[in-house]
């Protein structure tokens, strides 16, 4: 994207230069910015069909982005381009028809699209930019590198049309199990505990009749599809290849994700307490009884790393020289093949490491799970931990006891958990 912006940015400081050489016949008049972020471009319509060109864009005749889509897999329709860009914080992406062309495009190119004459319209939900053709988009570049963004589908369901074609990441199951042989055509359905969607592939995709695991991982494309493969009004997740599924595993554990709703924060308000209802805090969760030392329930919205639709996350302390734990005090009983979490520093806080750790002793020894994480700073991130663990097992977030934030050198803020996820193997 960087590239995209540094291209533009040249030809327009161009252009200023040229109109530095001709006499300014109204000095009042600026130069106006040709080029309109994909965002600004989608917010033009407002329900019925729009023709683009530099007077519905503030003067602005252009836009652009990296390609998402990959049509090799045959999983979207034929003759649609999805590019994607970022502006002021705004992701947005947009599909562009381009009929029966032979679309010379792949992910990671970087491309600048002239809208002079094109339409914005939907299919029945999903917003389309039509009347284009190839002479419209020009690749600037290649290779760029586009990481998808993480998100819970409990977001994605309260956000869909903002997350319309764009690249996301999303680990589930499929629900239900899946039979022995069952296969990727058609209607599946992934759950992650926050919500649930359709994960959709065309009869004729490459990979349709493959084998459909359990959980994984998966890169996908939200689109408003139909029952048949093509654009519509249903709510789908679609990958491109089976090189979008990765992290494969067995299912998650009824009654998972622990997501820290209940009992309310209220119940453990103090980061260390030994009550009656609060013993040596243990707190009677979801999942079970868990042990949060130096942790409390937590809902300041903005400032703990909640997942919608949730309310409550886990909120660790800070500056100590001590661990803090957040500890199932209870086995499950067919092992572990992945465990996710979600984390985050605490509002503006310094960012802190924490470990996951597993017991197979009821919880005499632990061991790590996977090397030490630092906590993602200015938002939440989902950690994957891939595992064999066969029988009896438990887990603990461990949050690293460094001593008092002294930055550069120490780093230990509060930290946000939530939503922990174990998969049985």
């Amino acid at each position: 994207m960087k590239k995209i912006y540094s291209i533009l940015a040249v030809l327009i400081i161009f252009g200023m230069v040229l109109n530095a050489c001709k006499k300014d016949v109204n000095p009042s008049l600026g130069t106006q910015n040709p080029f309109a972020a994909l965002y600004v471009v989608k917010n033009l319509y407002k329900g019925s069909d729009v023709q683009l060109d530099p007077s519905a864009l503030g003067g602005a005749n252009l836009t652009g982005g990296v390609v998402i889509s990959n049509l090799i897999g045959k999983n979207f329709p034929n003759g649609g381009l999805i590019i994607q860009n970022a502006n002021r914080g705004q992701i947005r992406g947009i599909l562009i028809e381009l009929g029966d062309a032979a679309i010379p495009f792949v992910p990671g190119d970087s491309l600048v699209v002239d809208v002079t004459g094109g339409t914005l319209t939907k299919v029945g939900n999903s917003l389309h930019l039509k009347g284009l053709s190839l002479a419209s988009i020009k690749k600037i570049s290649s290779n760029n590198v586009l990481t998808p963004r993480t998100v819970a589908l409990g977001a994605l369901a309260a956000d869909f049309g903002l997350y319309e074609n764009t690249l996301l990441k999303l680990t589930a199951d499929t629900k239900p199990l899946p039979l022995t042989g069952e296969t990727y055509a058609g209607n599946k359905f992934l759950d992650d505990g926050s919500s649930s969607i359709a994960l959709y592939t065309q009869a004729d995709a490459l990979f349709a009749g493959n084998s459909l695991p359990a959980s994984a991982t998966y890169t996908v494309i939200p689109v408003y599809g139909n029952e048949t493969g093509g654009y519509g009004s249903v709510q789908q997740v679609r990958i491109r290849t089976e090189a979008d599924v990765e992290n494969a595993s067995g299912p998650i554990y009824p009654n998972w994700p622990e997501s820290f709703e209940s009992p309310d924060a209220t119940f453990k308000p103090s980061y260390n307490m030994n009550t009656t209802a609060v013993p040596d805090n243990n707190v009677e969760l979801k999942t079970g009884s868990w042990k949060l030392f130096q942790s409390i329930l937590a809902n300041t919205a903005g400032r703990d790393r909640i997942n919608a639709p949730g309310a409550q996350a886990i909120r660790m302390q800070q500056n100590l020289s001590v661990p803090a734990f957040v500890q199932m005090n209870f086995d499950l009983q067919n092992g572990a093949s992945k465990v996710t979490l979600w984390h985050g520093a605490y509002y503006t806080d310094a960012i802190s490491t924490f470990r996951l750790e597993y017991s197979t002793d009821g919880g005499t020894t632990w061991l790590a799970a996977g090397a030490d994480v630092k906590c993602a700073s200015g938002g939440s991130k989902q950690e994957t931990f891939l595992l064999n663990i066969k029988g009896k097992v438990r887990f603990r977030v461990n949050k690293l006891g460094l001593g008092t934030t002294s930055v550069p050198n120490i780093l230990n803020g509060r930290m946000s958990v939530e939503d922990i996820a174990i998969y049985s193997n």
